[in-house]
């Protein structure tokens, strides 16, 4: 007869391949029968805790096996206290201690199944379970508050609120309102940091819930962390005997970790790239202590993001290093897929185009169909970062003319309600000759004072604005635009103003580098007629574009515009020496549409 469940045995069968031992080795090494060791992997047999704790040590499963094996009655743990703070009344007879003793390994064993398949990238059946996690503990609102906050960890689409998990949040807030256990405050903060993202992900009044918007969501996460104490307790000196572990601050390093990552997505549009990082450092220090897959993989992708918008190109490095091991270690598909995007996402800053190319246009949409047939993942996050990355290839190879042939031109104006893509789309109209509809698109968005208004001060929006600015530079190149640009400027420049220094701008979580904030700083000021102005800013600019020789070029080919408009013989020779050094990177990389600028400017001094 086969088990109807071997979520054991088919974990146990695919840790083993991963490790590259037979049945024979592995039974071997556990002690046990290699016949026994196959029936258990096919669900004939069923394996007793002691087996899954020796395959263990064996795969290095660090508690995955013993998490899905049968309990023995006999090593049931005694009944907790309930969600409302209350201890469990002693039954009158065993049986029943018995079965709340079941109930109550039942749930847990739900949750660590659920925690493994989120960590292996299976989110549907991640979800399945806390869902039965939660419906199992109906009448213990701590429990309950649990599967809530591992429900709340799962992705969403980007831009847009999750309307589920916002009331599931506030129901669960609810019903631990008035228990004041250690516990409980940790729940607390760790629910409301949960709100906190969730509320935040609204990038418009439409994609929001009701009135409340991302700037009550970066508040909520501003005044979840004051309340996070230097150890995670909420500032209480103690506990209340049940709320512990084991007095090992296991669970004062979790709740901190949890308030950490969401609060630092929360405040991710509203608070500089340099708090982030900071947020993003402590966030890795506690996830090391925890010792916890799922906050280790969150803390080091967190941390590479902060590093790279802060122009720390050569930290991000190392950073990216570490989470390649990590994906290698846990074998997520979700993972897995980040690492290969932050790979591409690298590769198009260093000029790797063919590298990239072989990741964007060739194994991506194979993954993202094999993702979305499963409904593991919401395939529309993967989409938008496939589509992202695609996007800027065609841009930096000078092939943008494919975007209006292919079937990424609808994914960018499905998606147009994410203000990036209207930025972007304006750029590629720019960048095949059709500069007056891109010029309508860029004044339509000045126009739309309600939502250009609305731009957070950070996060998304300098992206957006850095890419707009490039639209206004191409623009401004093609010349007979001056009275549109004078309406644009003005704004882009007051909302770039705070991002200066050596900064880059990075779209997604990430998916490109789309250029240093600097750089774009300089290309308003030059549009505005401030050469002089523009070259300070280019200098600030130099620091960040040395890790990439594609930045590097277009920022020579931008500085020679400007010591034209500053004039003189000695800036013309200068100018000169720019583009042509230049030129000969856009040819070495492959950049067609940079060389072709190049050479037009060169063979044309009067032209800027």
């Amino acid at each position: 007869m086969t088990i109807e469940d071997n979520a054991l045995g088919a974990e146990l069968r695919r840790r083993r391949v991963a490790a590259g031992l037979s049945l024979s080795e592995l039974a071997h090494k556990v002690h046990c029968s290699r016949s026994f060791l196959s029936r258990v992997e096919t669900g004939q047999r069923r394996a007793s805790v002691e087996l899954a704790q020796l395959c263990e040590q064996v795969l290095d499963a660090r508690g995955a096996l013993t998490a899905l094996a049968p309990p023995s009655l006999d090593s049931l743990p005694r009944p907790v206290g309930t969600g409302s703070g209350r201890r469990a009344a002693k039954p009158a007879g065993g049986g029943a201690l018995r079965a709340g003793a079941q109930r109550n390994h039942e749930f847990d064993r739900l949750l660590r199944r659920g925690d493994l398949s989120h960590t292996t990238g299976d989110m549907r059946e991640a979800d399945r379970l806390y869902r039965a996690a939660l419906h199992g503990a109906a009448g213990d609102p701590r429990a309950q508050a649990e599967a809530v906050i591992r429900m709340a960890r799962r992705w969403s689409d980007p831009g847009q609120v999750d309307h589920e998990l916002l009331h599931l949040i506030r129901n669960s807030l609810a019903e631990l309102q008035g228990d004041g256990g250690a516990e409980a405050v940790g729940l607390r903060l760790r629910l409301t940091a949960h709100l906190a993202k969730k509320v935040s992900m609204a990038v418009s009044e439409d994609t929001a819930t009701g009135r409340v918007g991302p700037e009550e969501g970066a508040g909520l996460a501003d005044d979840t962390l004051s309340r996070l104490s230097a150890d995670g307790r909420d500032g209480r000196d103690g506990r209340d005997g049940r709320d512990g572990r084991d007095g090992s601050g296991a669970r004062d390093d979790e709740v901190r970790c949890e308030v950490l990552t969401e609060c630092r997505w929360a405040r991710y549009d509203f608070t500089p790239a340099a708090d982030a990082l900071a947020l993003s450092r402590q966030l890795h220090d506690a996830a090391v202590r925890l010792d916890s897959p799922y906050f280790h993989g969150e803390a080091l992708m967190a941390l590479v993001i902060d590093q790279l918008r802060t122009g720390r190109v050569y930290s991000a490095l190392a950073t990216a290093s570490q989470y390649r091991k990590y994906a290698a270690d846990t074998r997520s598909v979700l993972a897995t897929w980040q690492r290969h995007t932050l790979d591409a996402l690298l590769d198009l800053w260093h000029g790797r185009f063919d590298a990239a190319a072989d990741w964007i246009l060739g194994e991506a949409p194979k993954y993202i169909e094999s993702l979305h047939a499963d409904l593991a993942v919401p395939a529309d996050t993967l989409r938008q970062t496939r589509v992202g990355q695609a996007f800027w290839l065609l841009r930096e190879q000078g092939r943008m003319a494919e975007l209006f042939t292919s079937d990424l031109a609808e994914d960018v104006e499905r998606h147009a309600y994410f203000p990036i893509w209207r930025a972007g789309l304006a750029l590629a109209l720019c960048e095949t000759g059709q500069h007056a509809e891109a010029a309508d698109l860029l004044v339509g968005f000045a126009a739309d004072t309600v939502a250009f208004s609305r731009f957070p001060p950070s996060g998304w929006a300098v992206p957006t604005l850095v890419v707009l600015a490039e639209a206004c530079a191409a623009l401004d190149i093609q010349g007979g635009y001056e009275s549109r640009l004078r309406e644009l400027l003005p704004g882009l420049r007051e909302r770039l103003a705070p991002h200066d220094g050596q900064q880059i701008a990075l779209a997604g979580w990430p998916t490109v580098l789309v250029g240093s904030t600097a750089r774009a700083r300089g290309l308003l000021a030059l549009a505005a007629g401030e050469p002089e102005t523009a070259l300070g800013h280019f200098r600030q600019g130099a620091v960040p574009a040395r890790s990439s020789q594609p930045e590097l070029a277009r920022l020579r080919l931008a500085r020679a515009r400007a010591l034209r408009g500053v004039g003189g013989a000695g800036n013309e020779a200068e100018a000169r020496s720019l583009l042509q050094e230049a030129l000969r990177s856009a040819r070495a990389y492959g950049m067609a549409g940079l060389a072709a600028q190049c050479g037009r400017l060169l063979e044309n001094p009067g032209r800027d």
